[in-house]
Protein backbone atom coordinates (compact mmCIF):
# COMPACT_ATOMS: atom_id res chain seq x y z
CA UNK A 1 0.00 0.00 0.00
CA UNK A 2 1.73 3.30 -1.23
CA UNK A 3 -0.37 5.44 1.63
CA UNK A 4 -1.56 4.91 4.52
CA UNK A 5 -5.31 4.36 5.85
CA UNK A 6 -4.24 6.17 8.69
CA UNK A 7 -3.54 9.19 6.82
CA UNK A 8 -6.78 8.80 4.57
CA UNK A 9 -8.24 8.40 7.68
CA UNK A 10 -7.12 11.73 8.95
CA UNK A 11 -8.25 13.19 6.09
CA UNK A 12 -11.53 12.49 6.44
CA UNK A 13 -12.16 13.51 9.62
CA UNK A 14 -11.24 16.58 8.79
CA UNK A 15 -13.22 17.02 6.14
CA UNK A 16 -16.06 15.97 8.34
CA UNK A 17 -14.82 18.34 10.78
CA UNK A 18 -15.67 21.05 8.48
CA UNK A 19 -19.17 20.29 8.30
CA UNK A 20 -19.58 19.67 12.34
CA UNK A 21 -18.90 23.31 13.31
CA UNK A 22 -15.81 22.64 14.27
CA UNK A 23 -14.38 26.12 14.86
CA UNK A 24 -17.38 27.60 16.33
CA UNK A 25 -21.14 28.36 14.72
CA UNK A 26 -19.76 31.29 12.55
CA UNK A 27 -17.40 29.19 10.79
CA UNK A 28 -19.93 26.35 10.30
CA UNK A 29 -22.40 28.92 8.92
CA UNK A 30 -20.40 30.12 6.50
CA UNK A 31 -19.24 27.16 5.23
CA UNK A 32 -22.79 26.25 4.29
CA UNK A 33 -22.85 29.36 2.81
CA UNK A 34 -19.95 28.69 0.53
CA UNK A 35 -21.56 25.24 -0.14
CA UNK A 36 -24.99 26.14 -0.92
CA UNK A 37 -23.23 29.03 -3.66
CA UNK A 38 -21.06 26.25 -4.62
CA UNK A 39 -23.60 24.62 -5.70
CA UNK A 40 -24.69 27.82 -8.14
CA UNK A 41 -21.61 28.14 -9.55
CA UNK A 42 -21.25 24.40 -10.08
CA UNK A 43 -24.42 24.33 -12.18
CA UNK A 44 -24.34 27.54 -13.70
CA UNK A 45 -23.85 27.31 -17.84
CA UNK A 46 -23.13 30.85 -17.27
CA UNK A 47 -20.12 30.81 -16.54
CA UNK A 48 -19.18 29.21 -20.53
CA UNK A 49 -18.32 31.07 -23.40
CA UNK A 50 -21.90 29.90 -25.03
CA UNK A 51 -23.81 29.12 -22.00
CA UNK A 52 -23.84 26.08 -22.86
CA UNK A 53 -22.42 23.98 -20.29
CA UNK A 54 -21.65 23.91 -16.24
CA UNK A 55 -19.01 21.84 -14.27
CA UNK A 56 -22.12 19.72 -13.71
CA UNK A 57 -22.43 18.98 -17.39
CA UNK A 58 -19.46 16.86 -17.38
CA UNK A 59 -19.99 15.68 -13.42
CA UNK A 60 -23.74 14.83 -13.73
CA UNK A 61 -25.09 14.82 -9.98
CA UNK A 62 -27.08 11.85 -10.52
CA UNK A 63 -24.75 9.97 -12.44
CA UNK A 64 -22.21 9.08 -10.64
CA UNK A 65 -20.28 12.45 -10.95
CA UNK A 66 -19.41 11.62 -14.84
CA UNK A 67 -20.45 13.20 -18.12
CA UNK A 68 -23.70 10.73 -18.98
CA UNK A 69 -24.14 12.63 -22.40
CA UNK A 70 -23.97 10.21 -25.38
CA UNK A 71 -20.48 11.34 -27.18
CA UNK A 72 -18.71 10.70 -23.57
CA UNK A 73 -20.77 7.74 -23.46
CA UNK A 74 -19.31 6.09 -26.80
CA UNK A 75 -16.16 8.29 -27.67
CA UNK A 76 -14.48 8.46 -23.94
CA UNK A 77 -14.42 12.57 -24.00
CA UNK A 78 -16.34 15.29 -23.47
CA UNK A 79 -17.46 17.83 -26.44
CA UNK A 80 -16.83 21.49 -24.85
CA UNK A 81 -19.03 24.40 -25.12
CA UNK A 82 -18.72 25.00 -28.44
CA UNK A 83 -20.17 21.87 -29.42
CA UNK A 84 -17.34 20.64 -31.53
CA UNK A 85 -14.38 20.78 -29.31
CA UNK A 86 -13.86 17.18 -28.54
CA UNK A 87 -11.13 16.44 -25.48
CA UNK A 88 -8.50 13.54 -25.26
CA UNK A 89 -9.38 12.01 -21.70
CA UNK A 90 -12.52 10.72 -20.07
CA UNK A 91 -13.79 13.13 -17.10
CA UNK A 92 -13.31 11.48 -14.01
CA UNK A 93 -15.66 10.75 -12.02
CA UNK A 94 -15.89 13.95 -9.29
CA UNK A 95 -17.35 11.68 -6.55
CA UNK A 96 -14.72 11.44 -3.18
CA UNK A 97 -12.07 13.93 -5.15
CA UNK A 98 -11.95 15.63 -2.05
CA UNK A 99 -10.35 13.43 -0.29
CA UNK A 100 -7.20 13.52 -2.51
CA UNK A 101 -4.47 14.83 -0.47
CA UNK A 102 -2.63 17.52 -1.95
CA UNK A 103 0.01 16.63 -4.80
CA UNK A 104 3.15 15.89 -3.50
CA UNK A 105 6.63 13.77 -3.75
CA UNK A 106 6.68 11.12 -0.80
CA UNK A 107 10.55 10.85 0.07
CA UNK A 108 9.80 7.54 1.55
CA UNK A 109 7.99 6.00 -0.90
CA UNK A 110 9.91 7.55 -3.74
CA UNK A 111 6.16 8.22 -5.16
CA UNK A 112 4.54 11.30 -6.62
CA UNK A 113 0.83 11.52 -4.59
CA UNK A 114 -2.05 12.86 -4.46
CA UNK A 115 -3.20 16.56 -6.86
CA UNK A 116 -6.15 16.26 -9.37
CA UNK A 117 -7.20 15.93 -12.77
CA UNK A 118 -5.26 12.65 -14.12
CA UNK A 119 -1.95 13.97 -14.25
CA UNK A 120 -2.25 15.36 -11.47
CA UNK A 121 -1.69 18.93 -12.77
CA UNK A 122 -3.54 20.69 -10.13
CA UNK A 123 -2.64 20.50 -6.52
CA UNK A 124 -5.46 20.37 -4.43
CA UNK A 125 -9.86 20.70 -5.16
CA UNK A 126 -9.19 24.83 -5.88
CA UNK A 127 -6.22 24.31 -7.84
CA UNK A 128 -8.61 21.95 -9.61
CA UNK A 129 -11.72 24.24 -9.87
CA UNK A 130 -9.79 26.98 -11.88
CA UNK A 131 -8.75 24.78 -14.68
CA UNK A 132 -12.40 23.78 -16.80
CA UNK A 133 -13.40 27.49 -17.08
CA UNK A 134 -10.77 28.40 -19.12
CA UNK A 135 -9.49 25.13 -21.47
CA UNK A 136 -10.15 26.00 -24.96
CA UNK A 137 -11.98 22.44 -25.08
CA UNK A 138 -13.97 22.72 -22.38
CA UNK A 139 -15.89 26.06 -20.86
CA UNK A 140 -13.56 27.80 -23.02
CA UNK A 141 -13.85 31.48 -21.12
CA UNK A 142 -10.86 33.13 -22.44
CA UNK A 143 -9.58 34.68 -19.03
CA UNK A 144 -10.15 34.83 -15.37
CA UNK A 145 -11.65 38.51 -15.25
CA UNK A 146 -14.51 37.46 -18.08
CA UNK A 147 -15.62 34.80 -15.92
CA UNK A 148 -15.69 37.11 -12.54
CA UNK A 149 -17.60 38.98 -14.76
CA UNK A 150 -19.91 36.59 -16.15
CA UNK A 151 -20.38 35.68 -12.49
CA UNK A 152 -21.15 39.03 -10.88
CA UNK A 153 -23.74 39.61 -13.90
CA UNK A 154 -25.89 36.97 -12.56
CA UNK A 155 -27.23 38.32 -9.02
CA UNK A 156 -28.24 35.49 -7.28
CA UNK A 157 -24.41 34.38 -7.60
CA UNK A 158 -23.35 38.45 -7.02
CA UNK A 159 -25.17 38.28 -4.23
CA UNK A 160 -23.72 35.75 -2.65
CA UNK A 161 -20.62 36.17 -3.72
CA UNK A 162 -20.44 39.76 -1.95
CA UNK A 163 -22.24 38.32 0.78
CA UNK A 164 -19.51 35.47 1.88
CA UNK A 165 -16.18 37.28 0.91
CA UNK A 166 -16.90 41.07 1.27
CA UNK A 167 -18.60 43.46 -0.52
CA UNK A 168 -14.97 44.41 -2.35
CA UNK A 169 -14.74 40.94 -3.71
CA UNK A 170 -15.20 42.04 -7.37
CA UNK A 171 -12.73 45.17 -7.55
CA UNK A 172 -10.08 42.29 -7.67
CA UNK A 173 -10.47 39.75 -10.37
CA UNK A 174 -7.95 37.11 -9.17
CA UNK A 175 -9.32 37.61 -5.41
CA UNK A 176 -12.73 36.84 -7.29
CA UNK A 177 -11.89 34.16 -9.14
CA UNK A 178 -10.44 32.66 -6.21
CA UNK A 179 -13.39 32.85 -4.53
CA UNK A 180 -15.28 31.11 -7.10
CA UNK A 181 -13.41 28.08 -6.88
CA UNK A 182 -12.68 28.04 -3.04
CA UNK A 183 -16.91 27.62 -3.38
CA UNK A 184 -16.90 25.04 -5.41
CA UNK A 185 -14.29 23.32 -3.84
CA UNK A 186 -16.39 23.44 -0.58
CA UNK A 187 -19.41 22.22 -2.42
CA UNK A 188 -17.24 19.37 -3.34
CA UNK A 189 -16.21 18.15 0.21
CA UNK A 190 -20.17 18.08 0.98
CA UNK A 191 -21.65 14.49 1.71
CA UNK A 192 -23.59 14.75 -1.99
CA UNK A 193 -20.36 13.88 -3.37
CA UNK A 194 -19.06 11.42 -0.89
CA UNK A 195 -21.89 9.32 1.08
CA UNK A 196 -20.24 6.91 2.09
CA UNK A 197 -23.57 4.38 2.28
CA UNK A 198 -22.52 1.79 -0.62
CA UNK A 199 -23.16 -1.47 0.30
CA UNK A 200 -19.35 -2.21 1.11
CA UNK A 201 -19.71 0.63 3.77
CA UNK A 202 -22.73 -1.15 5.14
CA UNK A 203 -21.34 -4.80 5.20
CA UNK A 204 -18.35 -3.48 7.18
CA UNK A 205 -20.97 -1.56 9.21
CA UNK A 206 -22.72 -5.27 9.92
CA UNK A 207 -25.73 -3.83 8.19
CA UNK A 208 -25.55 -6.61 5.24
CA UNK A 209 -23.92 -8.96 3.92
CA UNK A 210 -21.57 -9.97 0.58
CA UNK A 211 -23.71 -12.36 -1.49
CA UNK A 212 -21.10 -15.46 -2.32
CA UNK A 213 -20.33 -14.24 -5.75
CA UNK A 214 -19.45 -11.08 -4.07
CA UNK A 215 -17.47 -12.63 -1.30
CA UNK A 216 -15.21 -14.66 -3.85
CA UNK A 217 -14.49 -11.43 -5.43
CA UNK A 218 -13.34 -9.92 -2.30
CA UNK A 219 -11.15 -12.78 -1.90
CA UNK A 220 -9.45 -12.46 -5.39
CA UNK A 221 -9.78 -8.67 -4.82
CA UNK A 222 -7.43 -8.59 -1.86
CA UNK A 223 -5.45 -11.39 -2.72
CA UNK A 224 -4.94 -13.47 -6.43
CA UNK A 225 -5.84 -10.15 -8.55
CA UNK A 226 -3.35 -7.72 -6.38
CA UNK A 227 -6.35 -5.18 -6.25
CA UNK A 228 -5.87 -3.70 -3.19
CA UNK A 229 -1.81 -2.95 -4.16
CA UNK A 230 -3.46 0.17 -5.58
CA UNK A 231 -6.75 0.33 -4.71
CA UNK A 232 -6.94 -0.69 -0.43
CA UNK A 233 -9.90 -1.43 0.98
CA UNK A 234 -9.35 -1.95 4.35
CA UNK A 235 -10.70 0.78 7.28
CA UNK A 236 -14.22 1.86 7.86
CA UNK A 237 -14.90 3.73 4.08
CA UNK A 238 -11.90 2.89 2.51
CA UNK A 239 -11.11 5.29 -0.64
CA UNK A 240 -9.76 2.28 -2.64
CA UNK A 241 -7.50 4.40 -4.11
CA UNK A 242 -3.63 5.29 -2.56
CA UNK A 243 -3.68 7.95 -4.69
CA UNK A 244 -0.48 7.25 -6.98
CA UNK A 245 0.35 6.98 -10.43
CA UNK A 246 0.92 4.26 -12.91
CA UNK A 247 1.14 3.02 -16.07
CA UNK A 248 -1.45 0.39 -16.84
CA UNK A 249 -0.57 0.11 -20.64
CA UNK A 250 -3.66 1.25 -21.78
CA UNK A 251 -4.06 1.57 -25.76
CA UNK A 252 -4.86 4.46 -27.58
CA UNK A 253 -8.60 5.27 -27.97
CA UNK A 254 -8.33 5.47 -32.02
CA UNK A 255 -11.81 6.10 -32.91
CA UNK A 256 -11.29 9.39 -30.12
CA UNK A 257 -8.50 10.41 -31.85
CA UNK A 258 -10.11 9.88 -35.69
CA UNK A 259 -12.70 12.66 -34.38
CA UNK A 260 -10.05 15.16 -32.35
CA UNK A 261 -7.32 14.95 -34.22
CA UNK A 262 -4.70 14.82 -31.79
CA UNK A 263 -1.25 12.66 -32.34
CA UNK A 264 0.90 13.60 -29.71
CA UNK A 265 1.73 11.17 -26.86
CA UNK A 266 -0.04 11.44 -23.58
CA UNK A 267 2.28 11.24 -21.86
CA UNK A 268 0.43 12.20 -18.42
CA UNK A 269 2.25 12.76 -15.10
CA UNK A 270 5.98 11.94 -17.17
CA UNK A 271 5.10 15.23 -19.23
CA UNK A 272 3.92 17.39 -15.83
CA UNK A 273 6.94 16.63 -13.69
CA UNK A 274 9.37 16.31 -16.57
CA UNK A 275 10.35 12.76 -16.22
CA UNK A 276 10.10 10.48 -19.35
CA UNK A 277 10.31 7.47 -16.10
CA UNK A 278 6.96 8.21 -15.65
CA UNK A 279 5.65 8.97 -19.18
CA UNK A 280 1.97 7.12 -19.62
CA UNK A 281 1.39 7.23 -15.71
CA UNK A 282 -1.76 8.53 -14.74
CA UNK A 283 -3.57 8.63 -10.82
CA UNK A 284 -4.95 5.77 -9.54
CA UNK A 285 -8.61 6.34 -9.53
CA UNK A 286 -10.86 5.68 -6.78
CA UNK A 287 -12.90 2.45 -7.70
CA UNK A 288 -16.24 3.99 -5.48
CA UNK A 289 -19.00 4.01 -8.01
CA UNK A 290 -16.56 2.18 -10.86
CA UNK A 291 -19.58 0.10 -11.73
CA UNK A 292 -21.81 3.40 -13.27
CA UNK A 293 -18.91 5.36 -13.89
CA UNK A 294 -17.58 4.11 -17.55
CA UNK A 295 -16.08 4.28 -20.27
CA UNK A 296 -13.02 3.37 -17.86
CA UNK A 297 -9.03 4.16 -17.95
CA UNK A 298 -7.35 7.57 -18.52
CA UNK A 299 -9.02 8.21 -22.46
CA UNK A 300 -11.95 6.34 -22.28
CA UNK A 301 -11.31 3.36 -24.41
CA UNK A 302 -13.07 0.87 -22.17
CA UNK A 303 -16.80 0.73 -22.26
CA UNK A 304 -17.36 -2.06 -19.87
CA UNK A 305 -15.76 -2.86 -16.29
CA UNK A 306 -15.68 -6.79 -17.37
CA UNK A 307 -13.34 -5.37 -20.32
CA UNK A 308 -11.43 -3.86 -18.25
CA UNK A 309 -10.45 -6.96 -15.67
CA UNK A 310 -10.47 -8.89 -18.72
CA UNK A 311 -7.48 -6.46 -19.50
CA UNK A 312 -5.65 -6.44 -16.36
CA UNK A 313 -5.92 -10.13 -16.65
CA UNK A 314 -4.75 -11.30 -19.73
CA UNK A 315 -2.73 -7.84 -21.56
CA UNK A 316 0.21 -9.71 -21.58
CA UNK A 317 -0.46 -13.03 -22.60
CA UNK A 318 -2.16 -12.31 -25.84
CA UNK A 319 -6.17 -11.63 -24.91
CA UNK A 320 -8.66 -10.84 -26.73
CA UNK A 321 -10.68 -7.75 -26.46
CA UNK A 322 -14.50 -8.53 -26.00
CA UNK A 323 -15.27 -5.37 -27.61
CA UNK A 324 -13.57 -5.14 -30.33
CA UNK A 325 -12.92 -9.19 -31.10
CA UNK A 326 -9.03 -8.10 -31.25
CA UNK A 327 -5.76 -9.18 -29.67
CA UNK A 328 -5.10 -6.10 -26.85
CA UNK A 329 -3.52 -3.26 -29.05
CA UNK A 330 0.06 -2.15 -27.66
CA UNK A 331 0.32 0.36 -24.93
CA UNK A 332 0.48 4.33 -25.96
CA UNK A 333 3.45 4.50 -23.68
CA UNK A 334 4.95 1.06 -23.73
CA UNK A 335 8.40 1.40 -22.21
CA UNK A 336 7.00 2.82 -18.60
CA UNK A 337 4.38 0.10 -18.32
CA UNK A 338 3.75 -2.13 -15.02
CA UNK A 339 3.75 -5.70 -15.89
CA UNK A 340 4.81 -6.51 -12.11
CA UNK A 341 0.85 -6.33 -10.74
CA UNK A 342 -1.10 -6.47 -13.82
CA UNK A 343 -0.66 -8.42 -17.39
CA UNK A 344 -1.03 -11.43 -16.54
CA UNK A 345 -2.99 -12.46 -13.42
CA UNK A 346 -4.30 -16.31 -14.64
CA UNK A 347 -8.05 -15.65 -13.45
CA UNK A 348 -10.70 -17.73 -14.56
CA UNK A 349 -13.49 -16.08 -16.69
CA UNK A 350 -15.85 -16.81 -13.48
CA UNK A 351 -13.28 -15.39 -11.13
CA UNK A 352 -13.52 -12.22 -13.28
CA UNK A 353 -17.24 -11.80 -13.04
CA UNK A 354 -17.06 -12.08 -9.01
CA UNK A 355 -14.49 -9.51 -9.02
CA UNK A 356 -17.04 -7.45 -11.33
CA UNK A 357 -19.81 -8.74 -8.57
CA UNK A 358 -17.26 -7.62 -5.59
CA UNK A 359 -16.84 -3.73 -7.51
CA UNK A 360 -20.33 -3.27 -7.77
CA UNK A 361 -20.68 -3.48 -3.90
CA UNK A 362 -18.75 0.52 -4.59
CA UNK A 363 -21.62 1.95 -5.44
CA UNK A 364 -23.70 4.70 -3.81
CA UNK A 365 -26.87 3.54 -2.43
CA UNK A 366 -28.57 6.21 -4.60
CA UNK A 367 -26.80 5.26 -7.67
CA UNK A 368 -27.55 1.49 -7.38
CA UNK A 369 -30.06 1.78 -9.81
CA UNK A 370 -27.68 2.40 -12.39
CA UNK A 371 -25.77 -0.66 -12.09
CA UNK A 372 -26.03 -2.54 -15.44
Amino acid sequence: MKFSNINLMIMSLTITAIFSGCGGESVAQENRNKTALGEALFTSKELSLNTTMSCATCHDIDKGMIDPRVDSMTLGASRGDNGTSLGDRNAPTASYAAFAPSFHFDAGEGLFIGGQFLDGRATDLKAQAKGPFLNPVEMNMPNEASVVARAKAVDTLSTQLTSIYGSDIFENDERAYDAIADSIAMFEKSTLFSPFDAKIDRVYEGSTSFTALEKQGQQLFEGKAMCVACHPVDGHHPLMTDYSYDNLGVPINSALRALNGIRDTDNGLGKEVNDAQLNGAFKVSTLRNIAVTGPYMHNGVFKNLKTVVHFYNTRDIGGINPETGAIWEASEVPLTVNHVELGDLKLSDQEEDALVAFMKTFTDKKLEHLIP
